[in-house]
């Protein structure tokens, strides 16, 4: 395999790769690293990614995994799960303070979340995976993701209309 057919096939999700690490590691250099890792693991093994079926799906896969043994490393306890990639441009600035706020508090109630309903929220919600891929990347059954995505959004919607309804808590 060539390096331009490499990028050809890696180029499209490198920034998938990099948003799941941003998602689990939070520091931008260190998801720099780990998504700059998994790729050069994908090009060392070049010659068996023609054997994947979804070359995409291995790769968040690997990049999922790369970041979790990151997160359980000694050098990493002072990393945590953000999201942070929601952006809106235009608005006013007393509804800007609110998305920000709403923002906060989803991110907060998605860092309590179980490991696993947050990586299957980041999959399905902000990567927009289908739940056979989830599946496939998790190692768990269809309908497993499916009940584990119920749950976690159930959680998110109870705790911000608790926290909206009754103020914070």
């Amino acid at each position: 395999m060539t390096q331009s057919e490499f990028l050809n096939i890696v180029m499209p999700f490198k920034d998938k790769l990099f948003r799941m690490a941003k998602r689990l590691l939070i520091s931008t250099e260190e998801a720099e690293d780990a998504t700059q890792e998994v790729l050069l693991k994908l090009w060392r093994n070049k010659e068996k990614i023609e054997e994947y079926k979804n070359v995409e799906a291995f790769s968040m896969t690997m990049t999922k995994n790369f970041c979790l043994d990151k997160l359980k490393s000694k050098q990493a306890q002072n990393l945590k799960i953000v999201h942070s990639n929601y952006e809106e441009k235009n608005t006013p600035l007393q509804r800007q303070v609110e998305l920000n706020d709403s923002v906060s508090w989803v991110e907060r109630i998605i860092e309590e979340l179980p490991e696993q309903q947050r990586m299957i929220i980041q999959l399905r919600d902000i990567e927009e995976y289908d739940f056979d891929e989830i599946a496939k990347m998790l190692g768990m059954n269809n309908t497993a993701v499916r009940v584990a995505l119920s749950r976690a959004r159930k959680t998110i919607r109870e705790r911000l209309t608790n926290t909206h309804n009754y103020g914070i808590k």
